[in-house]
């Protein structure tokens, strides 16, 4: 699962950043223009930080509670906010379930070899 966090975040949001991502975040109610950038970048640092957590093994539970929070919340702000930037709402959420699903997997497996 940490690839997928380093990608999201520090490629997608940090270095150099998406632009369909940008304008998501822009899109934002009474998020001034200034603070776009930095609120890119913070998020893309948290879902970094997430990717390392996640490959620690550390509390793999709790890990995916919080992994789960962030795909549902970050996304759902996304289909919220900014609907009409997503081409396909159908096929991210279907991502978002698989991906999802195969962090439980991973948490489950974590939990029980310890």
């Amino acid at each position: 699962m940490a690839p997928v966090w380093y990608y999201e975040g520090l490629w997608c949001k940090v270095f150099p950043g998406r632009v369909d991502q940008r304008a998501i975040i822009a899109d934002i109610p009474c998020l001034p223009g200034r603070a776009v950038t930095p609120l890119m970048g913070s998020i893309g640092i948290v879902e970094a930080a997430v990717g390392i957590w996640a490959l620690s093994g550390k509390r793999p539970c709790l890990a995916a509670v919080v992994q789960t929070w962030l795909i549902v919340s970050f996304n759902a702000g996304g289909l919220i906010f900014a609907a009409g930037r997503f081409h396909e709402p159908g096929r991210l959420i279907i991502t978002d379930l698989a991906l999802i699903a195969l962090i439980r997997l991973v948490a489950e497996r974590r939990a029980t070899t310890r």
